[in-house]
């Protein structure tokens, strides 16, 4: 009988521990599609997020823009793109425009990154 209640025990930790497993990928998985879904529509989204500028001329200009993830990552790309080019690049945290993943303007300079 001992041994029929420690399969049963362990069935039942099994079927919680899928349970919780298939609820959290189920968040995660929302969370994804919803990005996603966002990135592929029309849609345009307005908000804080963190960008390398390029500008050109005298007085300087901004030129280009770039959405970049992290900070890291954007003064990384900011250090490259100095050593290769003769244009002014800065990193900031702005109030931008996005749409489909991109920056389509940029609304407000927030914070520059150092």
């Amino acid at each position: 009988m001992s041994k029929i209640k420690y399969i049963v025990i362990l069935l039942i930790c099994y079927g919680l521990y899928k349970g919780y497993v298939a609820f959290t990928n189920f968040e995660i998985g929302v969370a994804d599609r919803v990005t996603q879904l966002e990135e592929a529509s029309d849609f345009e989204r307005q908000g804080e997020v963190i960008a390398l500028m390029m500008y050109l001329g005298d007085p300087p200009q901004l030129n280009e823009h770039l959405l970049v993830k992290s900070k890291s990552k954007c003064l990384e790309m900011k250090q490259i793109a100095e050593e290769t080019s003769f244009a002014y690049y800065e990193c900031a945290i702005v109030d931008a425009n996005l749409k489909g993943g991109k920056i389509t303007s940029i609304n407000e300079e927030l914070e520059v990154l150092q």
